[in-house]
């Protein structure tokens, strides 16, 4: 027998753009803990990132509330972190799901980040923002007027 989710997307809506290395991965998981895991001493997030939410190490909703949070969020760009460090990659829409078990999604400045967790329901998912969130969403939001604008400009044949 096949196994489905051999012939799934890696993730959806969308679809991967780039794939970072293994060090890039670990610069990744550092420059996330770096904002939302900094009090995560006595936190387990070598098992799991999102360990600094559950135990309420970070400012966080979660649940329906996070997801709800996270539907209203929009980038130029996602990041997807798996949980195991393994994998990471970029993708042009903001995920509804990812063929992870654990997973991360986050734009490229960390304005805010969305933990997915195996525990849905009972744990997570969390949805968290950056102490600076304001001043990145808006730079994320004058980003994708940018890209419309230049669309619309490609589209008139001024470009």
């Amino acid at each position: 027998m096949v196994d489905r989710r051999l012939h799934e997307p890696l993730v959806a809506p969308g679809r991967v753009t780039a794939t970072f290395t293994k060090p890039e991965v670990a610069a990744l998981v550092a420059q996330w803990l770096e904002v939302f895991g900094l009090d995560r001493f006595g936190v387990n997030t070598r098992a799991y990132l999102w360990h600094v939410f559950s135990n309420e190490r970070y400012p966080n909703v979660s649940g329906e509330a996070a997801q709800a949070a996270y539907d209203q969020q929009q980038a130029p760009g996602y990041i997807v972190l798996s949980n195991d460090r393994d994998l990471a990659f970029t993708t042009d829409q903001r995920p509804v799901r990812a063929m992870l078990r654990d997973y991360q999604v986050f734009p490229p400045n960390l304005a805010w980040t969305m933990s997915f967790t195996h525990e849905d329901g009972w744990l997570g998912p969390y949805f968290a923002k950056h102490p600076q969130y304001d001043t990145l969403n808006a730079a994320n939001l004058a980003k994708l007027q940018k890209a419309r604008d230049i669309e619309a400009a490609r589209r008139k044949g001024w470009l």
